[in-house]
Order: structure tokens, then sequence, then C-alpha cells
């Protein structure tokens, strides 16, 4: 049994399908803000709460459900907010509790759900947590990860392990106060937690009650594989991990080889003690579901661990990075074709799909495969079964902003070297949303941002794509039209490669319409007989959605023994009657 069909079979069985009473996630268009890059309302050419609730507007007229914000919270920006001094509170760099207060309050009105970006494997150096438990207070001193090191013969102290930060460097920083080492899988001035001392546990607990009593609608959790490391062993030491044989670099995040500081057994269960909070926030408060996006780079089989186990519930959005990671330029449809419905086969019965292509800390869709493949990816993720998660900027195209070593400020690349930066900075992809074609993108009225405005943010813009009828922009918005037809929100999907060339998704509820998306990936004319792919099917269809590469107009009429794709042309057509 091919891997398409195993799959048709579970979605007419009903496992994959949506049904009517579904809660507000399962096909929910998701809306990353990095709010630093989203708009600024001051001028100090930096984001800003007010800003981002002064464009709420904006993701109510494309669409968005729900979005969810990147950290704003208080921190001495070493890792430009992922470093947080202060889990309660707003940095003034971005407003204050009460403009977050208005943010909500304006959200609501709009019917537009806000998440929280939620970071509990570290904190900042600065927290008053960790100034504590350097100082060895008694309450305080286990709350993260301290240990001696060991000396050498010559006196010479040397960290506990060979752990690798992703920052490049020791995992373990020397702390002269506490005379200890501490550790940090990612900045040195991001200690990370202890969760296995259950104090620092009911602190997280507390943390996420506060922001539900806030009127959150959820978290996006940060970096959950990292949050547990392997136990120490009875004299309080750590393993060294075994050496990758691709680098002889020993700063490089890649010289070891990721078997005890990432992926433990008792990470997910950490999600699901936080569900258990959003579950009896619900029962005590009653409104729609709170829900928990994980982020973790894992593999495939242990992402799907974070949707529960047959006594409890996990995270309702493991994050699918399958397409982010594994999709490349030259990838063929039967690449496409495996990766979302591997997802879709090894997903646990009863849970829902999700979809990512681009994310604050990945180069841009159309800098990785191409300008040409804008509207592809938009359809692709707007009309596959389950909810989408969209990056800022992404619904216009918006390219890598060219970003000197200068001017560069994301730690990863500044902690390496200039010959090799741009492989490491997540920079470009965050550089100023574009509003405008006026001065700054519309961004700011100030002088200077805190990235440069990408070059081309005349061209690539909001106001000017509002303007053009199958712009990036306009045709993101049909899409997300098109999302509310039964047949896309709730029916049955098939996903198939037709060739090398094109991939096909086939979207069908009983008794309505059926819709099948085409996707042409490479530069040639493609032709598709639909019913060699899908079987039997209406005679006709017409086309739902071009985009700029189409020389079909939207209410054309088109042979399902015969659709013609342009190079690069993807659309959606639906079928004249419905079955």
């Amino acid at each position: 049994m091919t891997t398409w069909t195993s799959l048709f079979l579970l979605l007419g069985l009903g496992l994959l399908a949506v049904d009517a009473a579904a809660p507000w996630w399962k096909t929910a268009s998701f809306y990353q803000i990095y709010p630093r890059s989203f708009k600024d309302s001051d001028g100090n050419g930096v984001g800003d709460l007010n800003g981002v609730t002064e464009k709420l507007e904006y993701l109510k007229e494309i669409g968005v459900t729900a979005t969810w914000l990147s950290p704003f919270l208080k921190s001495p920006m070493a890792d430009f907010g992922y470093d947080i001094s202060d889990f309660k509170a707003v940095d003034p760099l971005f407003g204050t509790m009460e403009d977050f207060e208005n943010m909500v309050s304006r959200a609501k009105e709009l019917g537009v759900k806000i998440i929280l970006d939620f970071v509990p494997n570290h904190s900042s150096d600065e927290c008053d947590w960790f100034l504590r438990s350097a100082a060895g207070e008694e309450e305080y001193k286990d709350y993260y990860m301290w240990h001696p090191g060991f000396l050498d013969e010559d006196g010479t102290r040397r960290p506990p392990t060979n752990w690798v930060s992703v920052f490049r460097g020791s995992a373990w920083e020397w702390h002269e106060g506490r005379q200890e080492y501490y550790l940090h899988q990612f900045h040195k001035k991001q200690p990370d937690f202890n969760f296995r001392n259950p104090v620092v546990r009911e602190e997280m607990n507390n943390v996420l009650r506060f922001w539900l009593e806030k009127g959150v609608d959820g978290f996006r959790v940060d970096a959950i594989y990292h949050a547990f490391e392997i136990e120490a062993d009875e004299n309080g030491n750590y393993p060294d991990e075994p050496r990758n044989d691709w680098t002889n670099d020993p700063d490089e995040y890649g010289y070891t080889h990721k078997i005890y500081t990432v992926d433990q057994p008792e990470t997910p269960h950490l999600v699901y003690e936080w569900r258990q909070i959003l579950e009896q926030f619900q029962a005590d408060n009653g409104g729609d579901e709170r829900i928990l996006m994980v982020e973790t780079w894992s593999p495939i089989e242990i992402v799907m661990h974070y949707y529960g186990n047959e006594t409890a519930d996990g995270a309702q959005i493991p994050f699918n990075f399958q397409l982010i990671s594994n999709l490349h330029y030259d990838s063929d449809a039967y690449h496409y074709e495996y990766l979302i419905n591997n997802w879709l086969n090894l997903m646990p019965e009863g849970k829902s799909a999700n979809w990512v292509i681009g994310n604050h800390d990945k180069n841009r869709v159309g800098s990785r495969f191409g300008a040409d493949r804008v509207d592809l990816f938009n359809i692709l993720l707007l009309t596959l079964p389950g909810c989408s998660i969209t990056y800022q900027g992404e619904e216009l195209g918006m390219l890598d902003g060219y970003v000197s070593w200068e001017d560069t400020v994301d730690p990863q690349a500044c902690n390496g070297y200039e010959a090799n930066y741009m492989d490491n900075s997540r920079d470009p992809a965050r550089t100023p949303m574009h509003w405008s074609d006026e001065t700054m993108a519309g961004f700011t009225t100030g002088n200077s941002t805190w990235l440069p405005v990408s070059t081309d943010y005349r061209q690539r813009n909001v106001k000017t794509e509002r303007g053009v009828s199958l712009s990036h922009l306009n045709v993101f918005k049909r899409l997300q039209q098109l999302r509310q037809e039964p047949s896309i929100e709730e029916g049955s999907a098939e996903v198939k490669a037709v060739s090398n060339y094109v991939l096909a998704v086939k979207r069908h509820l009983s008794g309505d319409f059926v819709y099948i998306s085409l996707f042409n990936i490479f530069d040639s004319i493609e032709n598709v007989n639909l019913s060699s792919v899908f079987g039997s099917l209406p005679a006709k269809f017409q086309y739902a959605l071009v985009t700029e590469k189409s020389i079909k107009k939207v209410g054309d009429q088109v042979s399902a023994g015969s659709v013609t794709l342009m190079p690069h042309e993807s659309i959606v057509l639906r079928s004249t009657t419905t079955a």
C-alpha cells in the first residue's frame, strides 16, 4: 500500500478530518510577529506593543486567527528578548504593562487571539533568581545547573563536560562569585534552569498562570527540547557527548553528537504538566480553549510525543518543521509528498496537523526557495489540512535584507567570524516590516532602525501590494477566503506527486465541491491529467485562485483531463459540480 493511499484510507475513516465543532485552533491561520521589526510607534527605530496594536486591523484584513509575539518581556537584550530578567514584566523598550493590556483588549474586539512567547529553558543572568542562585542563597541555589568543574594536575580548572553552546564555545561559564560553572546552552548570559528542581517547575507554572490572567490565549514554548539534560551520576557529574566527525572545531555546536543535552525523555512530560495548567484555567474561567505551541527541532518520532500519550494531553501544536528543515531549493515533488504524508501518517489518532515554512530564525522563504515560489508555499500551507503558521512579511514575499558585518547584532553570528557570518546570522530575516513605499518602509517615523530596512521595500510592501490584483498579498487574502470553504476547512486530504515537477493536493467533503491545488515547482511548462492522478472526478473544474504566473483568470473552466501549468505556477481549482 502506498503512503498516499494509506493516508487516504485514514482520511476516509475520518481520523484526520475536522468535525464541525472543532476547536478554534485546528484550522486557524497563525501569524508570527517579531515585535522589534513589526511597527515602531514612537520613532526610536524599534518596534513596540503600541505598534502591534496599531496594526491589528491589518491582521484582521489578511484573515489571521491568532498571532504569537516573540518576546517583549524585561531583558538586557543579549539575545533580543530571549534572555528574560523578569518573566512578569514588559521591557520598557516595547512599552508598559498597560500597553500590553490595551493590545489584548483591542485584539479581543477584533477577534484576533494573542499567543505569548514563553521562554522556559533559561533566564537572563540578570534575573533576580540567578543573582540569588549565584550568591548561594539556600532557596535558589539549585534553580540553575551548577558544577565546580575539574582541576587538572597543573592546577588548571576545566569545565565539567565538553558540551557546546548553540552560540559557539563551551556551554559552561565560570562564575567567580560562586566559584562554579553554570550551564548555558545558548548565550553565556542565558543560564539554563534546573527543571529537575520541582520549585523551578512551579515558578514557571506561575508564569503561565500570570499571563493567562492577563488574557493571553496560549503560549508558544521556546526551545523546549533543551529543557532537560541527562541526570547527573551519583557523584554529581555529567558525561561528555561523543564527537561528530564532520568538524574539528571544538567551539562549533556540531562538534558533539547531542545525546545528553537535548531530547531527554522527561521533556514531553513537562509539556503535559503545562497543558494541565491551561486546562485547569479553562475549567475555572471558561472561554475558548487555551493552547500550547511548542518549538522542537527534534526527529519527527520524538516530536510526536509532544502531542501527548495514552494518559495525558500535550501541546495542541508541536511545530511541524519538516518542510522548513528538510525541503531544499532543488527538492522535487516526491520529496514534498513524502514530508507532508509522513507527518500525517505518524501523527497520533485524533490530533491535528500544522505547517510551518518560515520564522525569525530561518532565511525568508523567497530567499531560500526563490522569489518565484513565494505564492507556491503560501498556497501549500493554506490548503493543507490543519493550521498554518506564517511569519510576518511572508504574505508580501519579503526577502532577506542585507545586513553588513558592521550592522550585524545577532549573537549567533557575532560569536563567529566575519568571513562566514552570513551563514549563521538570523538578522536578514528580521529586518523591519514593509508597510509602504515611504521612507523607512513606513516602519518608523525616525531616521534610523535597529536593523537596516531592506532596499527592495518600495516594490514589496503592504500599500503597494494592496493595489496589485495578483500581488502576493492579495493571493494570500484570497487564500484565506478559500480556507473557509467546507472542503478545505473540514474535508479529507489526498497529497500526491504527479511527477518530479508537479505536486497536487485534493481536498473534499462529501456533498461539497472538490478543490485541487497544483504546484509546478520548477521552470518548465507541465500538463496534468487530474483523473489519472486522483481517479474518479467531476469532468470540469474552474480556476478558484490564480497567481501572476497564470495565463488563466479566476472563473475560467478547464477539463479535468488536461490542466496546463506555466513555469512556477501554483493554482487552486474547484469542481463545477459537487461530489
